[in-house]
């Protein structure tokens, strides 16, 4: 009897803890985690595969609760791009937090404010040092006509992708013993991690979005001499919040906006305006 019920399928918590989900499950969140990018689009970016990753989770902590469900998934469909070897990492983290009813806002917070330095991290870590690295010994093998080449490089590749399960049992077991600090200073951490979310998503802007003058005025650029002097990108900015408008207050569809990007700029390249 003490067997069965300390089996691996059984929710890893006490019974006043109100947890739903079971290592399984997680370990199911790290797997369907690898499938992060399969619904990627330039108006959410990984907002897709993030949100499918995890809706066995939630079908499973909300049950019958479609209206809490519903919410979860619309808060999860905003803008998200982060790094895909370690993204279950966070999405343990915000399932522990969903599974104890933490306030959403507090949740949305800490996702917009963790997606972008994890991104940094992930990057940093994966396809900057141990890739071109493993990439070179294996490349070095395989030029010599040696098979421990592709068998280095696919061993590798397949390890990185097994760590997501680890690291969504990481992240989940790290919001589950900080769940009672963060419901204490809920108000706090939303309001903290809303901010950080925010610079996130506003250095972004500079990252993504490219615009320049071409204009010269009597032999002065407008951009390098003069725009660039008084407000570094200041244009990208500009044009953002005017998107921004566009899109909050006068409710025009995403779609038609980057239509009308797309022809402002084949347009203004083709005048040498941009």
């Amino acid at each position: 009897m003490a067997s069965s019920e300390n089996s691996k399928d059984t929710p890893k918590t006490t019974k006043d803890s109100g947890q739903k989900l079971t290592s399984k499950d997680i370990t199911k969140l790290g797997l369907r985690s690898s499938l992060l990018q399969a619904a990627f689009s330039y108006e959410r970016m990984q907002a897709g595969g993030w949100t499918w990753a995890q809706i066995p989770a939630w079908k499973k902590i909300f049950g019958n609760d479609k209206k809490a469900l519903s919410a979860a998934m619309k808060d999860n469909m905003e803008f998200i791009n982060t790094s895909p070897p370690l993204v279950s990492i966070l999405m343990g983290l915000l399932t522990s937090m969903e599974e104890k009813r933490v306030n959403r806002q507090t949740i949305r917070g800490l996702k917009n404010g963790l997606f972008g330095p994890m991104a940094g991290i992930g990057d940093a870590i994966y396809w900057f040092t141990l890739m071109p690295i493993v990439g070179g010994i294996a490349a070095s093998f395989a030029t010599k006509g040696n098979i421990l080449g592709p068998i280095i490089f696919f061993l590798v590749y397949f390890a990185i992708f097994l760590c997501r399960i680890p690291f969504a049992h990481l992240g989940y077991n790290l919001g589950t013993k900080a769940i009672d600090v963060i419901q204490e200073n809920s108000e706090i951490i939303a309001r903290v991690a809303t901010i950080m979310g925010l610079t996130v998503i506003g250095a972004l802007i500079s990252s993504y979005v490219s615009l320049s003058l071409k204009l010269k005025i009597n032999g002065v650029s407008l951009q390098k001499d003069f725009l660039d002097k008084i407000f570094p990108n200041i244009l990208p900015l500009a044009f953002t919040f005017f998107l921004y408008w566009f899109l909050k207050k006068k409710k025009v569809s995403p779609i038609i906006l980057i239509a009308v990007v797309f022809t402002l700029c084949i347009v203004s390249s083709y005048f040498g305006v941009m």
